[in-house]
């Protein structure tokens, strides 16, 4: 075990973890990527509610002015508390770490459905049917970090592999993050944005609004191509509401004005995501490009939870 930007992360934390008691105790793997270019991404999570007995599929592939493609599952049974992986009606995931923090590939098959407009699926549509296969592999390309608070870390990461789109195959190579977390996974108590970034000088940036009332909360951190490296310490994010709610632009104050990025998004992969006691949260997602008060510029993604109040 290490010490890294935040809290300590060793190898032995890229496996499953015990559950808690709480009801809504989870533990997720996300992945995200866009290749050098922009001209294609996505994300896969893969999360566990052992206490609902319940895994969740999610899977975003966007290409800026084609239709969103989501694959999605709520329902999935838990095959087991060790193996990162998962199955479900409509599709097929499996995880391997071949090197704990410094390597992950993900091959997995599903069907998704094709959504010209993405607030579609907020509204509970059914899209086009398209079939999906990928293999692509997370490379580790800076510091792992561990959140200080909680137990979370995440892996700024290149990406490499193959992606199929229908009859379409596409070889994939750009930057991505990969993040795990474990403990209470309550979506619809409070809002919040994450972002992470990679710019065009190979810099790193990763943070976290929380938007609990009365509370300043923000994590992530700041790479720099030169070796320096800076936690964040706090994040204020603003943004531009569009059709249903989804952003469609904003600015990040991070680190008390040290940084500030312009946020402008490229394609959506939004999810309406409902409790088991049937609160809802928007929770919009957006392959973005980030650029910074220096003229710095790069992509990634960039998420903000959305809780619906009654």
């Amino acid at each position: 075990m290490t010490r890294k930007l935040g809290a300590e992360v060793g190898s032995e934390a890229e496996a499953r973890h015990a559950a808690g008691e709480e009801t809504l105790w989870g533990e997720s793997y996300y992945m995200d990527f866009v290749a050098a270019d922009a001209a294609i991404g996505g994300y896969i999570r893969v999360g566990y509610y052992p206490n609902l007995g319940v895994a969740w599929w999610t899977a975003a592939i966007v290409e800026p002015g084609n239709p969103t493609i989501m694959s999605v599952s709520f329902d999935a049974p838990i095959a087991g508390d060790s193996v990162i992986s998962a199955s479900g009606r409509n599709f097929s995931v499996d995880m391997e770490v071949s090197e704990p923090l410094k390597a992950l590939t993900v091959r997995a098959s599903a069907v998704g459905g094709s959504f010209p407009d993405p607030t579609a699926i907020y509204r509970g549509e059914t899209g086009e049917e398209v079939k999906l296969e990928m293999e692509l592999s997370w490379i580790t390309d800076g510091e792992p970090y561990h959140y200080e608070q909680t137990t979370r870390y995440e892996v700024p990461c290149v990406v490499s592999g193959v992606l199929r789109i229908g009859d379409r195959t596409i070889a994939i190579r750009g930057q991505g993050q990969r993040d795990h977390s474990w403990g209470v996974r309550d979506w619809w108590s409070f809002g919040w944005c994450w972002l992470a970034a990679r710019l065009d000088d190979g810099a790193r940036i990763h943070a976290v609004e929380a938007r609990i009332p009365g509370v300043d909360v923000a994590f992530g951190y700041v790479q720099e191509p030169s070796g320096s490296t800076e936690i964040v310490r706090s994040a204020e994010v603003h943004e531009d509401l569009g059709p249903e709610g989804l952003p469609v632009g904003g600015t990040a104050i991070l680190n008390g004005g040290a940084i500030e990025l312009t946020i402008e998004p490229l394609g959506y992969g939004p999810l309406l995501l409902v409790s088991p006691d049937a609160a809802t949260s928007r929770f919009a997602r957006a392959m973005a490009r980030f650029t910074d008060q220096n003229g710095r510029s790069g992509f990634r993604w960039v998420e903000w939870n959305q809780p619906q109040r009654a």
